[in-house]
């Protein structure tokens, strides 16, 4: 496969899209400074965005409505919170839950009494409920009970919580669901398009997870201060910062990778465009100082991550072993111009592909002022063209060139067919199969694009030697069923980072490294699988606090420099300072 050029880059080519979207690779990416949460938070810092409360009536266990104020230079908006009571038999993280400990929104303006009695009828309700079109997030989340009694309980005494407690689990609520684009009856993308706050993919979902965040920390000292006036005090800013937001994230989010092949194309361009701009500068040693520096954190965030998960845990550990060697190798090698191409040659033949993808991520780390503007590139409007005047024997040429990957799967072997997708009518979520030994292969979904492919070129060979001048659309009216794929293969054919490398059926996919590839662009830490069809994930861990995004003298540097965040030392037990002050 031809190497990969782009208008951004002159100077250093892209790599190849049979290596960038092999499935294994992108299942092995962190995030980077390109995901949603280090571009929304850079954004609200460069802005000044003003959060503020607007209302907090809760009671003594932090049950009740909480409204927090945005306003930024082009508009105002509303986070509302509903938290409520919820027995423990109700509580689950499955989308088919139907209640939560907390239920929310964000709405486009401001939020009167009218407005704010619709909400509380039917927020709560999520998807069952009639939404409004001003609301362009709905979501929900829920405790994590061992947390929040720990922190609620430390506070309460005038201590600070143990920071290995958010070692563990880096937050104190985590969301089973952040719907936006127009579900349920909300906001439709369209509304969001020519809003300079919003216009990057997933702004608004991020917003609201990290206004749930700033509310999760004001909850727990209300609660603290409710059960202990005279003792209770403020949680120190440090854990503040390490507090992120956790997510159970299951193969509902898979399919958003393959219905969305132009978006996709345009994340792993900009991210593969902001690596060829690293490889593409001259090293100075403060740069490669500052590398070393970003080594040493990652190594120590992942010896930090816990994970049941025995794989994972391996894969993390096999990181933390190699990264020394990097920090050897960077040491140890002369200041020369190719510097960061060796180091990322040398990573190639020498570390796992997780410390691969992390040193790249890295390197992309060192040069803000050259990536950066690369997020306002992730966005696109879609839309999948039929060419229908165009000679079936190119169509032809255009998939033995595009989708070798797919042609070279033989579909025969039965481990080539071994899974199937399908969407379950009981829990509504796209679920896995065993192909002839599970139910459901007749209620399929069409998410695996090579076996769709090699299927379409198979056919279409057979019509193009009874009809070798034939067009496409000639073939169409004989075939209609193959449509689909056809408009997909000519509209990505120039795009070569749109498809997954990869037999989704195959026996040996893993579908973890689906939904480790979407999370990895929104900002996802502390990787942590559950089986594999499930994960949880954090949020926002190690982000600047509400309160520090305009605090003066302002350095947008050191607030944007929170990626791989350690755990606190030192703040274990307070002097009781500040008991029964608000924060």
């Amino acid at each position: 496969m031809a190497e990969y050029r782009d208008a951004t880059a002159p100077g250093m080519p892209l790599r190849a899209a049979d290596e960038a979207m092999d499935l294994e690779r992108l299942g092995s990416l962190p995030a980077s400074r390109l995901s949603f949460v280090r571009s929304l938070v850079r954004q609200m810092a460069r802005q000044r965005w003003q959060v503020s409360r607007a209302r907090f009536a809760l009671d003594a266990q932090g049950h009740g409505i909480a409204i927090y104020r945005l306003q930024t230079p082009h508009g105002r908006y509303h986070g509302v919170i509903f938290s409520h009571h919820l027995d423990d038999a109700q509580r689950s993280d499955r989308v088919i839950a139907q209640a939560w400990d907390v239920t929310f929104g964000v709405i486009e303006g401001d939020v009167d009494d009218v407005l704010l009695e619709q909400m509380a009828a039917n927020v709560p309700l999520q998807e069952a409920g009639r939404q409004h079109p001003r609301l362009l997030v709905l979501s929900r989340a829920n405790r994590s009970l061992r947390n929040f009694t720990h922190f609620v309980t430390a506070l309460g005494a005038g201590d600070q919580p143990d920071p290995a407690q958010l070692t563990r689990a880096g937050y104190l609520y985590r969301t089973t669901a952040v719907y936006g684009n127009g579900k349920f009856g909300i906001a439709d993308f369209v509304r969001l398009q020519d809003n300079p706050d919003f216009q990057r993919p997933f702004s608004a979902q991020m917003l609201a997870v990290y206004l749930l965040r700033h509310f999760s920390i004001e909850q727990v000292e209300h609660i603290a201060r409710a059960q202990a006036p005279d003792t209770a005090v403020p949680l120190a800013t440090e854990l503040r910062r390490y507090l992120g937001i956790g997510n159970s994230t299951g193969l509902g989010m898979a399919p958003f990778l393959i219905n969305h092949p132009q978006l996709i194309q345009q994340w792993v361009t900009c991210r593969e465009t902001a690596l060829a701009m690293a490889l593409g500068q001259t090293p100075d040693e403060a740069r490669r100082q500052r590398l070393i520096a970003l080594t040493r954190r990652a190594m120590r965030h992942l010896a930090q991550t816990v994970t049941e998960d025995a794989e994972q845990g391996e894969r993390n550990a096999a990181v933390v072993m190699a990264l020394p060697e990097v920090i050897a190798w960077l040491e140890e090698m002369p200041l020369e111009d190719d510097l960061w191409q060796q180091l990322v040659a040398w990573s190639a033949r020498t570390l796992p592909l997780e410390a691969q993808e992390l040193i790249n991520t890295l390197l992309i780390e060192l040069y803000p002022e050259r990536v950066d503007s690369l997020v306002d590139q992730m966005g696109i409007e879609e839309r999948l063209e039929l060419t229908p005047d165009m000679p079936l024997v190119r169509l032809k040429q255009l998939i033995e060139t595009h989708y070798d990957w797919a042609l070279a799967e033989d579909f025969a072997l039965p481990e080539a067919r071994h899974w199937f997708w399908y969407r379950s009518t009981e829990k509504e979520e796209p679920r896995l199969g065993v192909r002839g030994v599970e139910p459901g292969a007749e209620k399929e979904l069409p998410l695996a694009i090579a076996p769709r492919v090699h299927h379409t070129h198979g056919v279409l060979s057979d019509f193009l030697e009874a009809n070798p001048r034939a067009l496409v659309v000639e073939f169409l009216i004989a075939h209609p069923r193959h449509k689909d794929i056809v408009r997909r293969i000519q509209t990505l054919a120039d795009t070569p980072y749109g498809e997954i490398r990869a037999n989704l059926w195959h026996r040996d996919m893993k579908p973890m490294h689906l939904l480790r590839t979407k999370l990895s662009f929104f900002g996802a830490g502390r990787f942590d699988p559950k089986s594999d069809r499930w994960v949880r994930i954090t949020l926002f861990q190690g982000a600047p606090l509400v309160e520090e995004l305009n605090a003066e003298p302002r350095d947008l540097a050191a607030i944007d420099d929170w990626s791989f965040p350690l755990e606190p030392e030192g703040v274990m037990h307070s002097q009781r300072q500040g008991a029964g002050e608000t924060s």
